[in-house]
């Protein structure tokens, strides 16, 4: 059988910390470990230290039931802390608490955007656990820094419905952006803040029934994950094709050769012996609280997008786009609302183009730039109202990115106001025929494209500062009158 003839099923386990102070079951501070020196923020109870006794915190449980609510789960009134037991040496206390049988959130949805149209995919479970330590792995030795040992996570577990590595992509994409609205987890996956976790089957494409399973375990980029389930697709295809089964089992992916390699036999549940944690009592939700959590959600994602598409007649694809990310999207309103004049279509175009370009070139986000949203929109305005042409507010919006100074203060110290007066311009056109007889002759003869040129030396003439459409009309004009002429002698 070829590859075509099976179909990939996958399901993703989205490992996020959260944005809490203190770590999940200690006072620890939450610090970034990719600054912080080694085994600085660690106590006790995060050091697995017997005798020790773990509190939960609850800044993380309502972190964890904003994230629930968002994703249309049901919500349990009481669930379990486990030990999931496994020995590693970055889990000190050679058990992770977690939850298994009774998560704290279970059957809800996030829907994704598919090349095939909108999906909802399932999301089986939504609870909270403990981060690990970091292995580092340095000439032949192996260290361990526990600082983030402790670091409360969330796992938002998906039933296996997605079926092509755009519904990867659109699943992932959507879930980080929900995540970071929330303001729960900052999703930067280049610190380890967003972890994926793929589990992948390939079966007859037609069929319902579910292959065997392989895991990818720690993958920290989209590029990375969809590279790593693209491999396995090939890998798993292959082994069908030669009637052969796949092994179940939990893999790595090596980044730099681009292939997966076994790391252990596949564990089911009953590996991790499972078992209530007996120093934690169960954690009940007070409904009254719930409800409070509820209300205290912000516009989501998709009912931005689908607001800025009825709102602000947006494309649904440019919607998409402003949507992403909260801070971009809360740029564009304030764009928006400094010009209601302005084509809010226009202001799209300007901040995911050219702004989006300039934001990519430094490695900026938009939070970090120097441009406001006052000053972006300004820019903008003075295109609509021809006091600057496209040429010129390109010049004028990069020294604003740089400087954060005013755009007006720029036009005026550049000279960069738009010039637009007829006779001025018909004068400009008139000097460069003048200067130019052979390529206006060639024109003349019916070398047209001539007239592109022409046109670039009256913008040269003007310093880039003529109003383009009064430009060329007027070098239209003089070429028709001297085409004229030449037929009449």
């Amino acid at each position: 059988m070829s590859q075509a003839s099976f179909e990939p099923v996958i399901g993703l386990e989205v490992h996020a910390e959260l944005l809490t102070q203190s770590k999940m079951f200690c006072a620890c501070p939450v610090v970034d470990t990719s600054h912080a020196e080694p085994n600085t923020a660690v106590c006790e109870v995060c050091t697995g230290m017997p005798g020790t006794l773990p509190v939960v915190n609850g800044r993380a449980v309502e972190f964890a039931l904003r994230a629930a609510l968002a994703l249309h789960c049901q919500v349990a009134e009481t669930s379990l802390f486990a030990r999931k037991n496994y020995f590693y040496p970055d889990l000190p206390k050679g058990y992770q608490i977690s939850q298994y049988d009774l998560p704290l959130a279970r059957h809800g949805w996030l829907e994704i955007d598919t090349p095939s149209g909108a999906r909802r995919i399932t999301i089986r479970r939504v609870h909270l656990e403990e981060d690990t330590g970091k292995l580092f792995h340095r000439q032949g030795a192996s260290l361990v820094d526990y600082n983030r040992s402790g670091v409360p996570l969330l796992e938002v577990v998906s039933e296996p419905e997605l079926y092509s590595l755009d519904d990867v992509k659109a699943y992932a994409t959507a879930l980080r952006s929900l995540l970071r609205y929330l303001d729960i987890t900052t999703g930067d996956m280049e610190k380890g803040a967003i972890r994926f976790e793929a589990n992948i089957s390939l079966r007859p494409t037609g069929s319902r029934t579910l292959g065997t399973r392989t895991e990818i375990k720690n993958l920290n980029s989209f590029r990375a994950m969809l590279r790593a389930l693209e491999y396995e697709i090939g890998r798993h295809s292959q082994i069908l094709a030669q009637g052969s089964p796949v092994q179940q089992e939990t893999l790595r992916w090596d980044d730099v050769r681009g292939v997966t390699y076994p790391e252990r036999g596949k564990e089911e549940a009953q590996d991790y012996r499972y078992f209530p944690e007996p120093d934690l009592p169960p954690l009940h939700i007070d409904q009254a609280w719930l409800r409070q959590i509820e209300a205290s959600l912000p516009e989501l994602p998709s009912a931005r997008r689908s607001r800025f598409i009825e709102q602000y007649g947006l494309s649904p694809y440019t919607a998409g786009v402003l949507t992403v990310e909260r801070a971009v999207a809360e740029y564009f309103e304030a764009c928006a609302a400094a010009a209601p004049e302005v084509s809010p279509a226009r202001l799209a175009n300007w901040l995911s183009g050219d702004l989006f370009a300039l934001l990519n070139e430094h490695s900026l986000p938009i939070e970090s730039c120097r441009l406001s949203p006052t000053h972006l929109a300004e820019i903008v305005r003075m295109v609509e109202q021809g006091t600057l042409n496209t040429t010129s507010a390109k010049a004028v919006l990069a020294e604003c990115f740089a400087t954060g100074d005013p755009p007006g203060d720029v036009v005026r110290r550049r000279g960069l106001l738009q010039l637009s007066d007829q006779a001025e311009i018909d004068k400009l056109v008139e000097q460069v025929l003048a200067a130019h007889p052979m390529q206006v002759e060639q024109y003349l003869q019916g070398k047209t494209a001539i007239g592109e040129w022409l046109l670039g030396q009256v913008m040269r003439a003007a310093g880039g500062r003529a109003n383009p459409s009064l430009a060329r009309a007027s070098l239209d004009q003089h070429l028709r009158e001297l085409d004229e002429s030449r037929r009449t002698r």
